[in-house]
């Protein structure tokens, strides 16, 4: 208290004496006292209201995740020291689905939810699970950020791609998204078939990289390819366009076939997963045309094949580099003005596509048949496997490309 203070209280006191004549200085003195006491539980509140202000203490609120000691646990209960909050409590099924009590000792430190500030028995009453939750969501989306690779086991599988658990928390892994190690080939497309593969890979265990962590609707979708794409990029960057490699043929689809091969780097390794795949688009099987890529490999076969293009992770290759190209020498076969015989091989729209020989092939277009037969429709007087004598109007040896028009016959 300070001088000043004082002095107005000794001259209150006077006045007081004046007035009553000194009979009540008892209670002037009271008074004084009273206010000296005032004045000095100001000052403690004061100190204390400071040092409050320099440590804010949060008052915890039900969804917060506090941190507490483990200082008893029991079949079905966990209690926790939660320091200046007093003691909290875990629960039953809180605890199995969140901890293993095998996985905790007294003096261990965890993270729990806050459910109840106060139960009835005077507990704030906690949830591992949902602490647990939270922390397995927030370690997903910061792995999502930075591309992180997490390790998984698949599950189950159905025909879109395997369901698999990283975190305690369900994902996908859809087909698409499988390395070329796991990706069902099935020549046919029959998805009962591919389910089946992918049967196979259940209890597996497979490195993937996190494309989608949204927490709110519980979706968690990974991919296989994309982690393991880093891993083939490093390989692959030894690969460049010219390179001619020999692999096997490890599946065949409409578009294409796709061959497995060892890159020089991993010369005589047995392991499938030290083996690249690329693809050898139909276009690029041989020089002819090609409507079904079966008719040219089938599974398991063994192939040499240029690589074409490098995109990323993915490798083009072509069967047909390596072979000589039949329309380098037609000049020596073929001349403008010739009449050849050929056979049909499909007719559409536009035209009949016509296969002089087994390589060399020519379009009849449509324009050109209506010379001869105005009025008619191709497929009114010619027909597929047929042979049929053609003239032969243009050659373009470059670009693979014969005109041919429709000789009609003189009955």
């Amino acid at each position: 208290m300070t001088i000043k203070k004082r002095d107005i209280l000794d001259k209150l006191a006077e006045e007081v004496d004046k007035v009553q004549g000194g009979g009540h200085v008892e209670s002037v003195s009271k008074v004084k006292k009273t206010i000296l006491e005032t004045e000095e539980d100001d000052a403690e509140t004061s100190v204390m209201g400071a040092l409050l202000a320099e440590n804010p203490i949060k008052i915890p609120q039900v969804g917060d995740v506090l941190e507490g000691k483990v200082i008893d646990i029991t079949s079905n209960s966990l209690l926790l020291d939660l320091g200046c909050f007093g003691t909290g409590i875990v629960l039953g099924k809180e605890i199995k689905d969140g901890l293993a009590i095998g996985k905790v000792k007294q003096g261990d430190v965890v993270s729990a939810t806050l459910t109840d500030i106060e139960n009835e028995d005077g507990y704030m009453e906690l949830s591992i699970r949902e602490a647990s939750y939270e922390r397995a969501w927030d370690d997903l989306e910061s792995k999502r950020d930075v591309m992180g690779v997490v390790l998984t086991k698949v599950l189950d599988a159905n025909k879109g791609g395997l369901m698999v658990e990283v975190n305690g928390i369900m994902g996908f892994v859809p087909v698409s998204q499988l390395s070329s190690e796991h990706y069902p080939r099935v020549e046919d497309g029959d998805k009962n078939k591919i389910l089946e593969l992918l049967k196979k890979l259940i209890g597996k265990e497979m490195q993937v990289r996190i494309l989608d962590a949204d927490r709110e609707s519980e979706k968690l979708i990974v991919s296989e390819r994309a982690a393991s794409s880093e891993k083939e990029k490093e390989v692959i960057s030894q690969l460049q366009a010219g390179d001619i490699i020999e692999g096997e043929i490890s599946g065949v689809v409409d578009f294409g076939a796709f061959v497995k091969f060892l890159p020089t780097s991993r010369q005589g390794s047995t392991r499938d997963s030290d083996k690249l795949e690329g693809l050898v688009h139909i276009s690029e099987l041989a020089w002819q045309l090609i409507d079904d890529p079966r008719t040219i490999v089938k599974t398991g076969d063994v192939v040499k094949a240029k690589i074409i293009g490098i995109d990323d992770t993915r490798i083009s290759l072509s069967m047909k580099a390596l072979a000589k190209d039949p329309w380098s020498e037609i000049a020596e076969k073929y001349k403008v003005g010739d009449v050849v015989q050929g056979k049909i091989d499909k007719i559409n729209p536009f035209g009949a596509f016509v296969y002089l020989d087994k390589d060399i092939h020519g379009l009849a277009h449509v324009s050109e048949f209506q010379e001869v037969y105005p009025g008619k429709k191709m497929d009114e007087i010619l027909h597929g496997g047929e042979t049929y004598p053609w003239k032969i109007l243009s050659i373009e040896p470059k670009d693979h490309r014969m005109g041919l028009m429709l000789v009609k016959e003189e009955k």
